[in-house]
């Protein structure tokens, strides 16, 4: 089972990618739902999860922003959001994988078996 959150700043994106999880990717187990960066940052330091779901655009602190917060990033890291313009950052990041928003369903299997053959084979 992976522990996942979610982080995004719009309700009905948060509620969408869970359901969509527990529907496709019945392996994730979402732990906590946050709908800013500052809760985000809280509730990766708490529940330690596998997978964190991030959003960019976020009032206050973005995706990115909230990533800097951290002195190392042990938890993989896909990125959803609206915008196309901040793949290549992402990846910078270490993001295993960039959706783009309406997240498609089979997108978002693929994203999560490259979670799974991540966290089975980390890289050094």
């Amino acid at each position: 089972m992976i522990k996942a959150i979610i982080i995004d700043d719009e309700m009905h994106c948060l509620k969408t990618l869970s359901m969509l999880l527990k529907e496709y990717c019945p392996d994730v187990q979402v732990v906590k739902q946050c709908d800013n960066a500052e809760d985000g940052i809280e509730a990766v330091k708490k529940l330690k999860p596998d997978l964190v779901f991030l959003d960019i655009e976020m009032p206050h602190m973005n995706g990115f922003e909230m990533l800097e917060k951290f002195s190392e990033i042990s938890f993989a890291l896909i990125f959803t959001t609206g915008y196309d313009q901040y793949a290549i950052k992402a990846f910078r990041f270490s993001a295993l994988d960039y959706l783009l928003k309406p997240i498609e369903p089979e997108e978002l299997k693929k994203a999560v078996e490259k979670v799974n053959r991540h966290l089975q084979h980390p890289l050094p």
